[in-house]
């Protein structure tokens, strides 16, 4: 359930065999749970703040040309809000399945290393100024911040309906740059269209609320895109508490590249959009074939939000 650069986990020897050609595909794959050594990592400040040169996300927008295709004017316009909850029942049988694309949710494309290939998801989620996404900090951080990442809310079959956004600057508790402390698996990123258009994403795609201190055994979506594959997966079950610091979310087949993908109740059926909770990733960097993790959202987690905001 981890990103496309980690190593395998207990898992089915099949899912991992496919795993291991498609990521040899993109020059991504390295044991041991690491990048890669030449996966583009810059250093941050001690905070666990990084600030993206305007050039790099230049870069990384160029590479995406030949991944995606951006198709203006072709983005279905957004429902508005019902003013519902789906009741979010179990998945039958419990396992993830082949789901519509949510504007608010995509993949985390890396460019690095050849072919671009796609190997987390991530979410955008409300903030003051309207450009931040939420995913794991495994995803972008690993002896360094990855300096080539794109995301592309929306990604369905090769097309970037709502375009290739790039970081303007990450922010990760310095607990995980120290030594990946699984309670703090989470990374916010500010993002920002590469060709100067000023329109934060969140008016764009809409943005998923954040909760912090949320309550477990809650109804739940569990939503993101497996490693080499063109449409993302969904499951729904109730969230439990695996620990004082950590949610988990048993559905079976929440494969690689699921991992930063958003944990979501309280979902307006008619927007898709709902209140994270969580994101794929903290223990065992996501976990295995049966369950999924995250980081519990609490202190220390909203703190950080506030750090990327710039309100804490």
């Amino acid at each position: 359930m981890r990103q496309n650069a980690t190593g395998p986990r207990p898992a089915a020897v099949t899912a991992f065999v496919a795993a291991v050609v498609a990521l040899a595909g993109l020059g991504v794959v390295v044991a041991n749970h690491g990048l890669a050594t030449d996966s583009p990592v810059a250093d941050g400040d001690a905070s666990g703040h990084f600030s993206q040169p305007k050039a790099q996300g230049d870069e990384t927008a160029q590479a995406m040309r030949s991944a995606v295709r951006t198709e203006h004017g072709t983005a279905p316009l957004k429902p508005a809000s019902s003013g519902k909850t789906d009741p979010l029942p179990a998945s039958e049988p419990l396992r993830a399945a082949e789901a519509p694309a949510s504007p608010a949710v995509g993949p985390l494309f890396y460019t690095g290393q050849g072919e671009p290939g796609h190997g987390c998801s991530a979410s955008v989620v409300h903030s003051p100024k309207g450009d931040l996404i939420v995913t794991a900090a495994h995803c972008v951080y690993q002896d360094g911040f990855r300096t080539d990442v794109a995301f592309v809310p929306g990604y369905r079959d090769g097309v970037a309906p709502y375009g290739v956004w790039v970081p303007t600057s990450v922010d990760i508790a310095p607990e995980w740059a120290a030594d990946r402390d699984p309670d703090h698996d989470v990374a916010f990123l500010r993002v920002r269209r590469p060709d100067g258009d000023g329109t934060p994403i969140e008016q764009v795609t809409g943005a998923e609320r954040i909760r912090f201190r949320p309550p477990a055994d809650r109804p739940a979506r569990v939503i993101g895109y497996p490693l080499g594959e063109e449409r993302p997966v969904s499951c729904q079950n109730r969230t439990q508490t695996h620990s004082p610091t950590q949610l988990r979310f048993d559905c079976a087949d929440m494969p690689n590249g699921t991992s930063g993908g958003p944990f979501l109740t309280d979902v307006d059926p008619a927007t898709g959009l709902g209140t994270i909770n969580g994101v794929v990733g903290g223990h065992d960097e996501g976990g295995d074939e049966e369950t999924s993790y995250s980081s519990y959202f609490g202190d220390g987690i909203e703190s950080l939000y506030r750090r990327a905001t710039g309100k804490g």
